[in-house]
């Protein structure tokens, strides 16, 4: 980082951090045969980066992103498997355990790759994985599912059935909480949570996990009065009409001017489920001319804001200040991850990015840029938490 903030630390938030240091690298000998090119491949070759992470039989399991050198984008993407006994030294097993394949989603896969995976485990013992489908011009986002973490069933498209199928979408972290030491997906309201996107965050819901609905606002609603004047009493002759306005996507969070995520925001790791409300990790990028001018232009860096738990679409107030970071990162590295701890254990996460509220609970105007902001009690989750962050390039 280029500055140090003296800030405290929210109550609510995850921390502290430590600074981070590289837990991977490239593996430029791991080679498997591509069902699509019908060659042998090279596929961590370029790259390996964007881990999403969960505890399994005791170890920590890595879903990562690598990339070849190969190919129109010179990187075709491919999750692999890494397997750790401590958190810090991981083995990657020799062939990507989702990766486009001769199979129903080849178009929507190819040449792109299979990009950016977020993995949580579910209520019934299974593992789901949201990742990014890349045909080398639009990415959506698709859910796989595993009882392992190595086989993997492809879903398809998570917004299958609904107006945004096609839509450019990414970053699907879903809303987890703490049991028995593990991140497992929970209800609230009795769905499943996500949030999504890139640029702005928004959030969809599921019953199972698998095929998820964006949450929709109207976007420009229309009231008017009507007067009845046969209606007793002088408030009574008046009614209040609504007019439904058309539909979209409801934005949770937004770009904010003069800071270090006045760019974009991008969902981090799975959010969690807390005493205080529903923590977010994401990752904020810096605009070159409305943005933080501590920080240099496009630099990424990640940060944590605090959501309802009684309405998971309503912000609290973001943390005023990014994580701390070794430096900020101007887009995609050569190789390797970033990795936080708290404590002596390990329990990874991934990172992503944030946006500035514009819908936000009623409550104090407490910044000077306008942002209300409504307090809980709010105490300090427990646990050990550990952060693996490393942005993509697109």
């Amino acid at each position: 980082m280029t500055s140090t903030s003296t800030t405290a630390r929210p109550s609510w938030a995850i921390g502290p951090f430590s600074r981070p240091r590289r837990i991977l690298d490239d593996r430029p000998a791991v080679a498997f045969d591509c069902p699509v090119s019908r060659a042998r491949v090279n596929w961590a070759a370029k790259d390996l980066f964007n881990p999403g992470a969960v505890v399994r039989d005791g170890k920590v399991a890595l879903l990562v992103r690598a990339e070849d050198e190969v190919g129109r984008y010179a990187g075709v993407s491919r999750i692999g498997l890494a397997v750790s006994e401590d958190g810090t030294a991981f083995d990657l097993e020799p062939s990507p355990v989702i990766a486009p394949g001769d199979d129903a989603w080849q178009a929507w896969e190819w040449p792109g790759g299979c990009e950016d995976p977020r993995v949580v485990a579910a209520p019934d013992g299974r593992y789901v994985c949201t990742y990014t489908a890349f045909d080398g011009k639009v990415g959506c986002l698709f859910v796989a599912t595993s009882p392992d973490l190595r086989t993997w069933s492809k879903h398809g498209p998570a917004f299958a059935g609904t107006p945004y199928v096609r839509r450019p979408s990414k970053s699907g972290a879903i809303l987890t909480e703490l049991r028995d030491g593990r991140l497992v997906a929970a209800r609230v309201d009795g769905r499943f949570w996500m949030y999504w996107g890139e640029g702005t965050i928004y959030a969809a819901t599921s019953e199972d996990l698998v095929r998820w609905t964006p949450v929709e606002t109207e976007t420009a609603p229309e009231r008017y009065l009507a007067f009845e004047p046969g209606a007793p009493g002088a408030s009574g002759r008046w009614r209040v009409e609504r007019v439904a306005g058309p539909r979209g996507l409801l934005p949770i969070a937004s770009p904010r001017r003069g800071r270090f995520d006045s760019l974009l925001v991008e969902p981090g790791p799975p959010a969690v489920l807390t005493k205080d409300g529903i923590v977010l990790i994401y990752n904020g990028a810096n605009h070159p001319a409305r943005g933080d001018p501590a920080a240099p232009a496009f630099a990424y860096q990640p940060g944590q804001m605090l959501l309802d738990t009684a309405d998971p679409t309503a912000p609290h107030r973001p943390a005023p200040r990014p994580l701390p970071s070794h430096r900020p990162n101007r887009g995609r590295w050569p190789g390797g991850q970033c990795l936080l701890r708290r404590g002596s254990r390990r329990l990874p996460r991934r990172m992503a990015a944030l946006r500035r509220p514009r819908r936000l609970p009623p409550g104090r105007c407490d910044r000077a840029d306008g942002v209300r902001s409504s307090y809980w009690d709010r105490r300090r989750l427990a646990g050990p938490f550990l952060l693996l962050w490393r942005p993509s390039a697109h």
